[in-house]
């Protein structure tokens, strides 16, 4: 297929939504009185950071919250309340993203890698042999990409084998499965306000849980200097009585600065997830028929928030996919390739994490070997996507018709 005159998407897939006026409003009045520490308040004051960890908790369904200063450190700040030790084997999905397997090496416990199915779900049946071999009783489950497995089925897995689960929500924060908030099956969940996902503080995270004493390890975990009663959406103090002088301090709980940007945001997750399905729902008509490309089929149980969107190239020689990931990129088409020798930017995979040593997963392998992803931020219009669409359908269609004019070299006798 000859470049002639081909049409270029000029969008930036980096480019994120403003922050709301009242977020900005809310922010320049904390720069203005200068209160930025989450228990720097005045008589009468509620803190930013703890109305944020109310509301919050109150979107979700949760008794208790934690803001936190990132996603990773409310990974940590969980397997630290489950009181994971050091060298302890910790289960997690073999497909996500460096800041999961990093949490669990930052307290120095042990990755445990499990299998990704071709639905890019943890594989149930690898995680129940991974955990009878190691004895692994946490699980620190990541909803990859906003893809959520059958929770049902796993929750009934992990109680069997004595497995505590930390639910990984960095990219299903408003998701739901079977009507039940992503987060809130397993004993803690997390979730991230990074600029990527679905609320923006630039950094941040969270942590829910209805467990009273996990909560109250957290908060004291988080830096609380004893003023746990400050908090709201925390336990009552008689629960950090028991804790506070055996519970070290690892400042990391959110300022009230980025409290103040995100508190508008909670009401607008709804919607946000609505507007992200249309987008999703755009891209999986545009590449219906693709030559070469499998979708990645939604379960009905899941109320999904399409933020990004994955798809497979099977059987594609690793020359065929980067081929295509370049013709795409010289057409303005940023796609990310998780079987790509050597990291790039944010996409990494199992095998690049060498602290973790971790060992071969050939299903694994063969998966991310032609997995495709990209970013869907809610600036594209529905228009962009289906030029988005075009161009990986004609990208997908010229890689094979090059690997189709390829020619075949018989083997030499001897």
């Amino acid at each position: 297929m000859e470049r002639v005159t081909e049409e270029r998407f000029a969008g930036s897939f980096t480019q994120q939504e403003p922050i709301p006026e009242a977020g900005i409003d809310a922010a320049m009045a904390v720069l203005r009185h200068g209160r930025l520490h989450r228990y720097n308040t005045v008589a009468g004051e509620v803190a930013e950071t703890a109305l944020l960890e109310e509301e919050f908790a109150a979107y979700v369904g949760a008794k208790y919250c934690l803001a936190l200063a990132s996603g990773g450190a409310a990974m940590a700040c969980a397997l630290r309340a489950l009181q994971v030790k050091p060298g302890e084997p910790v289960l997690s999905n073999a497909f996500t993203l460096a800041p999961v397997p990093g949490a669990i090496a930052s307290i120095g416990a042990r990755p445990v890698f499990v299998e990704v199915t071709e639905d890019l779900t943890i594989d149930l049946a690898h995680l129940e042999a991974q955990a009878r071999a190691t004895g692994a009783k946490v699980l620190l489950l990541s909803h990859m990409r906003g893809h959520v497995c059958d929770m049902d089925a796993l929750m009934a897995l992990c109680d069997r084998l004595g497995v505590r689960v930390i639910e990984d929500c960095a990219h299903t924060m408003g998701a739901k499965w079977k009507g039940v908030p992503s987060g809130r099956h397993g004993a803690i969940g997390c979730y991230s306000t990074q600029t990527y996902k679905h609320m923006n503080s630039g950094e941040g995270g969270f942590l829910v849980t209805d467990d009273a004493e996990l909560a109250a390890r957290a908060v004291l975990l988080s830096g609380s200097y004893m003023l746990y009663a400050r908090h709201r959406a925390a336990p009552p103090p008689e629960v950090f009585e028991r804790l506070k002088l055996e519970v070290p301090n690892v400042s990391s709980r959110m300022d009230n600065l980025r409290a103040a940007i995100l508190r508008p945001q909670i009401a607008m997750l709804d919607d946000r997830r609505a507007r992200w399905r249309a987008l999703y729902q755009g891209m999986e008509a545009g590449l219906a028929g693709a030559p070469g490309v499998r979708l990645i089929p939604r379960p009905q149980h899941e109320d999904y928030v399409g933020s990004s969107f994955q798809f497979l190239l099977p059987g594609w020689e690793a020359a065929r996919v980067a081929g295509f990931v370049a013709g795409a990129a010289a057409r303005g088409v940023e796609l990310k390739w998780f079987g790509a020798a050597d990291p790039q930017g944010f996409t990494s995979r199992y095998a690049h994490w060498r602290y973790a040593a971790p060992e071969a997963l050939p299903q694994t392998d063969r998966i991310l070997a032609g997995l495709i992803d990209m970013r869907l931020p809610l600036t594209f219009s529905t228009d962009d996507v289906g030029q988005i669409a075009r161009i990986i359908t004609e990208e997908a269609a010229r890689a094979e018709a090059a690997t189709a004019l390829t020619p075949v070299v018989a083997p030499v006798a001897d």
